[in-house]
């Protein structure tokens, strides 16, 4: 009783290019929920270096001037 017109090609084809894009977009989710489960029960450490340099000596920060209030 419907009076839909059939499918055209372009329509196949744009469903099966938007399936690839969406299934590749799952293996990327995917693939970045497992390396982050690997990462939390591995138990390293999660926190930003900003206390350090990239050689892992301390930063110094230089003190305040002496006339400001502490």
């Amino acid at each position: 009783m419907s009076n839909f017109p059939p499918e055209h090609e372009i329509h196949r084809r744009r469903f099966s290019r938007n399936l690839g894009v969406g299934l590749a977009l799952m293996a990327f989710v995917a693939l970045v929920f497992a390396l982050t489960v690997v990462k939390v029960t591995q138990g390293d450490m999660m926190h930003a270096n900003d206390h350090e340099s990239i050689t892992g000596a301390p930063v110094i920060v230089p003190a305040a001037p002496s006339g400001s209030a502490p």
